[in-house]
């Protein structure tokens, strides 16, 4: 957005009275940022002075795994060197050990992986689709519950219904707040498929008292630079067994993998952690619950005063504790927005009474705020338009194209991206700006002053 665009954003006559003389924020209200307590500092004069000697990362491991009570974890570069962790040595128990290749036309060929479908989330970030891929994987994506935004057990049932040959499934927790795992779990169980449990966003998230990240066979944190507890960049890999943990802390490890007597056991990545890094997610670890009681209380309030007719905030469970690491509201009004994107641009038409998600994107941009659409559905990306989705209605191709006109797919991912918005969950952020950040939104639903037609971005 131009600065011209914002500026005429603000001197529209609805937001008067939120900011005085048409001003915005002082400082950038962040949709999440980094939070550094000052004691980082210790942990990182203690790698240095050991030499870089992994002190740090081997502590954090240990502290990790006993946090959600896995087996062991293995602390890694990113939480995608973590997905492609997971999936592989999730692959090689199913389907057996193969080696990877690069094609000259581009992408993986062969692979653990090679030929086999995937059950994966349809509403979640694309790098452990990704990480299929990788491993010549087909992703089947699944569409996500009203109820939690995660991955619906009922639609999974119906997927190994059309496919019963898959043998891996991977969900995730949406922005920090749980879903049905314990469901999907039993039902992989019983169809012979192990689970990859994708806990990326929802560190210190807890379902019937037990924290996330080693319901599954294997599980992934990510602890990048705008996560709730952030090393700037790391990953983590949770196992719950001891040849898993092996296994992959010499893929982790060695640029080649060597075996009992030196035989070569395949490539490996050199993905591990630095000690650095690892000193500053142990130190971020010990304000974990101070951020989830901060991320809790900025939810609460978003819930309070948007408790009404055209705006809903994402679902909790009942049985979850979520760690709020991004609050979501839809907007619900009884007048239908109109608003049209594609990969590149949107547009909004004016109506009085409703507000349309990338509509208060640009408003709370232009008072210096930052939100987010919510999470694109898999499936819609051009990259991945050519592999099935499996709704309440059953197969994607079964049904041939949804704009037929005469019948409208379940499709729950596609309505939250339609309908959803990020907003600003930061930590730093104080009740005063997250009060003007609710009034701009407000603000957004009344639109009787205004005299143009479209707004384009």
């Amino acid at each position: 957005m131009t600065d011209v665009a914002a500026k005429r954003i603000r001197e529209q006559p609805r937001f008067r009275g939120i900011f005085q003389k048409n001003g915005k924020f002082d400082e950038k209200v962040a949709l999440a940022s980094p939070t550094v307590h000052g004691d980082e500092s210790k942990y990182i004069e203690e790698s240095l002075r050991t030499e870089f000697s992994g002190e740090n990362r081997s502590a954090l491991e240990k502290e990790a795994a006993g946090y959600v009570g896995a087996f062991n974890a293995i602390a890694l570069k990113s939480g995608r060197g973590a997905a492609d962790l997971a999936v592989r040595l999730a692959a090689e128990e199913i389907y057996g050990s193969a080696n990877r290749a690069y094609a000259f036309d581009g992408g993986w060929k062969d692979g653990a992986l090679s030929g086999k479908r995937v059950f994966c989330s349809d509403f979640m970030p694309p790098k452990t689709v990704g990480s299929v891929l990788s491993e010549g994987g087909e992703p089947v994506f699944i569409d996500v519950s009203v109820e939690d935004w995660c991955m619906d057990p009922e639609v999974l049932e119906i997927a190994f219904q059309k496919h019963e040959d898959v043998k891996l499934v991977i969900m995730n927790h949406a922005y920090g707040f749980p879903g049905q795992i314990k469901e999907i779990k039993r039902i992989c169980e019983e169809h012979g498929a192990l689970l990859i449990e994708d806990a990326s966003e929802s560190v210190g998230a807890k379902i019937d008292g037990k924290r996330v990240g080693a319901f599954g066979d294997y599980g992934i944190f990510d602890f990048g630079k705008d996560r709730i507890i952030t090393g700037s960049s790391g990953g983590m890999l949770l196992v719950n067994d001891r040849f898993a943990y092996q296994k992959a802390t010499g893929w982790a490890t060695n640029p080649d993998v060597l075996g009992f007597y030196g035989q070569f056991e395949g490539n490996g990545d050199c993905c591990v952690m630095s000690d650095v890094v690892a000193g500053i997610v142990r130190s971020q670890f010990q304000h974990l619950e101070e951020h989830i009681a901060t991320k809790k209380a900025i939810y609460r309030r978003y819930q309070e005063r948007f408790d009404g007719d055209f705006i809903s905030m994402n679902p909790v469970r009942e049985t979850a504790e979520p760690n709020y690491w991004i609050s979501c509201m839809t907007c619900d009004s009884s007048i239908q927005f109109k608003e049209t994107r594609s990969g590149k641009e949107y547009i909004y038409k004016d109506q009085h009474g409703t507000a349309s998600p990338m509509e208060i994107y640009d408003a709370l941009a232009a008072f210096g705020a930052q939100s987010s659409p919510a999470y694109r559905p898999l499936s819609s990306y051009p990259a991945f338009q050519g592999y099935d989705q499996i709704s309440l209605d059953g197969s994607k191709r079964s049904w041939g194209s949804e704009n037929d006109g005469f019948w409208i797919r379940s499709n729950v991912s596609k309505s939250c991206f339609d309908r959803g918005l990020c907003l600003p969950s930061d930590v730093g952020m104080n009740e005063e700006e997250q009060e003007r950040v609710i009034d701009i939104v407000f603000a957004c639903f009344s639109r009787m002053d205004l005299d143009r037609e479209n707004v384009w971005a």
